[in-house]
């Protein structure tokens, strides 16, 4: 908390220390020299460091790497110098755009193919720039005048974006010769950006859509220190291991063949099965939070999402069938269907909440540049719901929200949790519904329900949907990675389009809140973090198959078809391999498909009436009679036991 007194104003360092700064002179001239200093923050506003000191200013926050928006502007300073590195290597090439990632940054050129030799001589020319320690000045001018600045560089793509801007004026950053179209913020000086790295490149279409001209797009990375560089690649090398467009197929989890379309995704047998497990233990928590569920179709006359005011709003998103002069849509979202269902009958204040529930599969024209694997497709499953209340009882249903969001993604083994709190940008009403009144409610609410629950966040202003705030919720994986995951959305605005009221106890009618949420966002998405998190590992109660049950000859089939038939009759999931390979090679298959358990049957097994147990990753454990054996995994199964 920074206080002004006595027209001072005292500044917050992210160690915690305070130092006192005056009005009319820069940030960053009052930063100890010794403070990795990013980025400060004023009234939830980022600006850069060079910013002069305004006299009303009631806070100021230092940012340093360790926040998250820290972060963000570090790796986005670090992407204009891969720009400008780019920039002197290849004068032709025209920028596109860069921005930070969950981990690290990138930015896209017209350029030419680009090398592993090409990165390693852009990699160096950074360097360079960062020796350099060019300042990095922002700029204001107008749109003509940035156009002008633009246009006389050639960049095309540049002088687009410029026309899209609704303001007359525009922000540019200056570091040396190179000069980028950016909001910022940035960091003071290109030596700040201390260790970087070029990991990839790739090819993508111009804002993401095809037609468009193909550009390259250079990843990278960048940290304050060698060690976090090193520790960063390492665990790179093992996210490699990890990817689930790999693992998946190779376990024998789902498809996404080329015929049936980008981002569309087949479920294999052992991939139906996880999902089936992940969707009845959902249900069954959600029955227990008083959840209702219910059924929707996939597509509904076009009127319906006019008033939704999807048409208006999120029309390049949505599949649109026309069909002998009738127009339908194929559903983006769920939670007009969930509306009808509340308007089917005259409501009291006594029915609410109302916690309607769905399984719903939704279709979203998402862009081919952003499609990854099961992380980001066109056709998808949201474990949705949306909560009809009071006022009164707006803050109880977003904790429980949160806790019931908790209890879910523990038992899934995921404990650490980073939230964002996307805010409406007041500057640009225009792009979003509702009054001032309610979208101030909106956001206080979720505020309030995220510091009760403990949980981090920061805020993003202009990033709320149309309809609302929301919190997106980041959960941390195995390896120390950010994955956003659940979603909790309030709307003031739709139970306005669609009068959904309620009878007040005295008689009148009123406005409903509505809560729109997905706590493990689509299956698709989650399973694919599931599959990178365990690198295919899964524990016991999720895998597939849990128990292969291994005949050493074919003497020994018999005996292990009854000790399978018992696995199944007491609900594990277990399969045999009556092959005529050798053990070993059963045994070296079955851990390749990553089965928890083996149970091998040889002659000594029949002749002790036992089996012999092998555990995944382990090796031998052992004797164990049948009994014994189904006490053990049967416990683990009850208790979802995460190793």
């Amino acid at each position: 908390m920074v206080i002004v007194i006595d027209s001072k104003v005292r500044i917050k360092l992210p160690d915690g220390r305070i130092v006192e700064a005056s009005p009319g002179r820069r940030i960053i001239d009052f930063i100890p020299k010794n403070t990795l200093a990013i980025v400060a923050k004023i009234n939830n506003k980022l600006v850069d460091l060079t910013e002069i000191i305004k006299p009303n200013w009631k806070e100021i926050e230092i940012l340093d790497f360790n926040s998250r928006e820290g972060r963000d502007v570090y790796w986005h300073s670090a992407a204009h110098i891969l720009a400008q590195a780019v920039k002197r290597l290849f004068p032709k090439a025209k920028l596109g755009t860069g921005w930070p990632t969950e981990a690290g940054f990138f930015y896209d050129f017209d350029i030419r193919p680009l090398s592993p030799d090409d990165l390693k001589r852009i990699e160096k020319e950074m360097k360079k720039i960062i020796q350099e320690n060019i300042p990095i000045e922002k700029i204001t001018v107008t749109k003509e005048e940035a156009r002008k600045i633009f246009e006389e560089r050639g960049e095309r793509y540049k002088l687009e974006i410029i026309d899209e801007i609704p303001s007359d004026e525009v922000t540019i950053y200056k570091q040396g010769e190179f000069i980028d179209l950016c909001r910022g913020p940035h960091v003071p000086r290109t030596g700040l950006i201390k260790h970087v790295k070029l990991l990839s490149v790739s090819s993508c279409y111009w804002k993401g859509e095809e037609g468009n001209p193909v550009l390259q797009r250079i990843y990278g990375i960048a940290f304050p220190t060698e060690s976090q560089l090193k520790q960063y690649l390492k665990m790179l090398e093992e996210a490699k291991k990890r990817d689930h467009r790999v693992l998946g197929p190779k376990l024998g989890l789902f498809m996404m063949p080329e015929e049936i379309g980008a981002g569309l995704v087949i479920w294999l047998p052992k991939g139906a099965i996880l999902r089936r497990i992940i969707e009845d233990f959902l249900w069954d928590l959600h029955i227990k939070h008083g959840y209702q569920f219910v059924i929707s179709p996939h597509l509904a006359r076009a009127e319906l999402w006019r008033t939704s005011g999807h048409l208006e709003y999120y029309r390049e998103y949505m599949w649109i069938i026309q069909k002998k002069n009738q127009l339908y849509c194929v559903k983006p979202m769920n939670c007009p269907f969930h509306i009808l269902i509340y308007k089917s009958k005259r409501r009291s204040y006594r029915e609410l909440p109302l916690r309607l529930a769905e399984f719903g599969t939704v279709y979203r024209y998402e862009r081919s540049g952003v499609l990854h694997g099961l992380l980001r497709v066109r056709g998808f499953t949201q474990d949705d719901a949306h909560i009809f209340c009071r006022p009164d009882q707006l803050l109880d249903e977003l904790i429980n929200v949160i806790r019931l969001m908790k209890e879910i993604l523990g038992a899934f083994g995921f404990k650490e949790f980073e939230a964002e709190l996307s805010l409406r940008d007041p500057k640009q009403p225009e792009k979003f519904m509702g009054t001032d009144e309610d979208w101030e409610m909106a956001e206080n609410a979720l505020r309030k329900a995220l510091e009760v629950e403990k949980i981090e966040y920061i805020e993003r202003v202009g990033e709320a949907a149309f309809y609302g705030p929301k919190i997106d919720v980041h959960l941390t994986d195995s390896l120390g990675r950010k994955w956003q995951c659940s979603t909790i959305q309030l709307d003031f605005n739709l139970p306005k389009r669609f009068n959904l009221t309620y009878v007040d106890k005295d008689g009148s009618e009123k406005l409903v809140v509505m809560i729109h949420r997905a706590l493990i966002g689509s299956f698709e998405r989650f399973i694919g973090i599931l599959i990178e998190h365990y690198a295919g590992n899964f524990p016991v109660w999720l895998a597939p198959i849990q128990v292969r049950v291994i005949p050493v000859q074919k003497q020994h089939i018999e005996y292990a078809r009854k000790v399978l038939q018992r696995l199944i009759d007491v609900g594990i999931r277990a399969d045999i391999d009556e092959s005529e390979h050798r053990l070993p090679r059963k045994i070296r298959k079955a851990e390749q498909e990553k089965i928890p358990y083996m149970i091998v049957i040889g002659d000594k097994e029949i002749r002790e009436q036992r089996i012999s147990v092998r555990k995944h990753r382990v090796g031998d454990l052992g004797s164990f009679s049948l009994k014994e054996f189904l006490e053990r995994i049967l416990e683990e199964i009850r208790t979802r036991r995460i190793e």
